[in-house]
């Protein structure tokens, strides 16, 4: 009798339930999300909002994110981080559903939008270190780095395709059913997220409230030179590059490649890059993870200069893309270095610093730009942004650890980074004002 052909795997060996339903996830809400962003732009426009308007609206997100992230990663490495995840997402559901029927209804008003984007704002300041801490924890083994490869080209292009068509939807049914559609997409992926098992995550010890938590998080935040630095770096980063392409860039497609179509190429060549550099991640595994990361981050300073000439829309796309792949390596890099060398019960609290970082001075950056274009001029301004992201990135490499931190290939217990000065009073964190609940 013939042995039978082992029927072949549907997902390979470290594809976990966790990580699956994570990746399900996130494809759902990115595709609602990045629709969402166009039609809430629409929503304000239609109502007779200006661009004014619609950075306000944008800000109303982005001010509550920054204000709760720390406060979010505490909670996350402290309550079941499904938990969380899921709360964080009813929260966008209500929220976005809310806005909606604003929309549908007609009329709504500014400060309804704001509010409204805001309570997603906060949603995402919990939702973002409780879901970088669980994807972490779902992966192990000498396969990490493709994993976060493919979780974020998953991510990457379901970014693309949201995007894509939420620009039709629009058009089609208007931006009140688009926002619908996105808060159907927060109440799935809730959905999906409530069956993730927490079983292997052991339960902190009681003890400590919620700033002892965050002084715990900054102490592993400092006392690891090549966390803090390259956070550093990336604020610096993450600001003017926002500022080059959300204020610069629109201006200089206007005035010199024709209008929003050739901006709107430029931005997908990016996102075709992300998924590029994604796809190279899954087989490339560079031993000096952040070395090789840091490299990669020199490209990002070329589209600030490619609009400071400005190159034609081919030359322009073209060093989109070639960012985009850059900035992907970097991230797979460093999301392997963050889940092999951070403890897995305080990886939410240092994601939370993480996030802080990056995102602290795009407000600052982003209202800056029109008055720095007044005084220098849109050429200069460019170049400093372009100058900037060299600066930064080239200072970072003088850090050692930097250099030389490198790829384990086994499993390794993490230890707590070395424990710094605290500037601020411990008792305070053990009075019963500070505990958490």
């Amino acid at each position: 009798m013939t042995k039978p052909a082992s029927v072949p795997r549907r997902r390979p060996s470290w594809a976990g339930r966790n990580y699956t339903l994570l990746t399900a996830a996130a494809i759902v809400t990115n595709l609602g999300s990045h629709g969402a962003l166009i039609a809430a732009a629409f929503a304000v426009l239609d109502a007779g909002g200006d661009g004014g308007d619609v950075g306000l609206v944008a800000a109303a997100r982005t001010l509550p994110l920054v204000l709760f992230l720390l406060i979010g990663g505490a909670v996350a490495d402290r309550l079941p981080r499904h938990h969380v995840m899921v709360a964080a997402n009813a929260l966008n559901c209500v929220s976005q559903a809310a806005f909606a029927v604003l929309v549908i209804a007609g009329e709504p008003q500014l400060w309804q939008m704001m509010l409204l984007t805001g309570l997603g704002g906060v949603g995402q300041a919990f939702f973002g270190p409780a879901a970088e801490g669980m994807l972490m924890s779902s992966v192990s083994g000498e396969q990490v780095s493709r994993a976060f490869a493919l979780y974020r080209m998953a991510m990457q292009g379901a970014g693309l395709g949201g995007a894509a068509l939420g620009g039709l939807m629009v058009a089609a049914i208007g931006p009140g059913w688009v926002l619908a559609v996105d808060a159907a997409a927060f109440a799935l992926a809730g959905a999906l997220r409530s069956f993730l098992d927490v079983s292997h995550i052991p339960e902190r010890a009681p003890g400590g409230g919620l700033l002892s938590d965050l002084r715990d998080g900054w102490r592993e935040f400092t006392g690891r030179p090549w966390l803090w630095s390259i956070v550093a770096q990336f604020s610096v980063v993450v600001a003017v590059v926002g500022a080059a392409e959300s204020v610069f860039g629109p201006l200089v497609a206007r005035d010199e490649l024709g209008g929003a179509g050739p901006w709107g190429l430029a931005l997908g060549a990016f996102g075709a890059g992300t998924v590029g550099g994604a796809v190279l991640m899954m087989r490339w595994k560079p031993r000096r993870l952040l070395l090789a990361g840091t490299l990669c981050v020199f490209p990002l300073a070329a589209p600030s200069a490619a609009l400071a000439v400005p190159l034609p829309v081919a030359g322009l796309a073209a060093v989109m893309f070639v960012s985009g792949v850059a900035i992907e390596v970097f991230g797979v890099s460093w999301m392997t270095a963050m889940h092999q060398e951070i403890p897995e019960e305080k990886l939410s609290r240092v994601s939370a610093y993480d996030w802080f970082g990056s995102v602290a001075m795009v407000p600052l950056a982003t209202a800056l730009a029109g008055p720095a274009e007044s005084a220098f001029g849109r050429g200069p301004s460019l170049w400093g942004c372009a100058l900037l992201v060299v600066l930064v990135t080239a200072a970072v490499l003088f850090v050692p650890d930097v250099r030389n931190l490198t790829r384990r290939t086994k499993e390794v217990t993490v230890l707590p980074a070395p424990r710094v000065a605290d500037p601020v009073a411990s008792t305070d964190a053990e009075s019963p004002a500070g505990r958490l609940g």
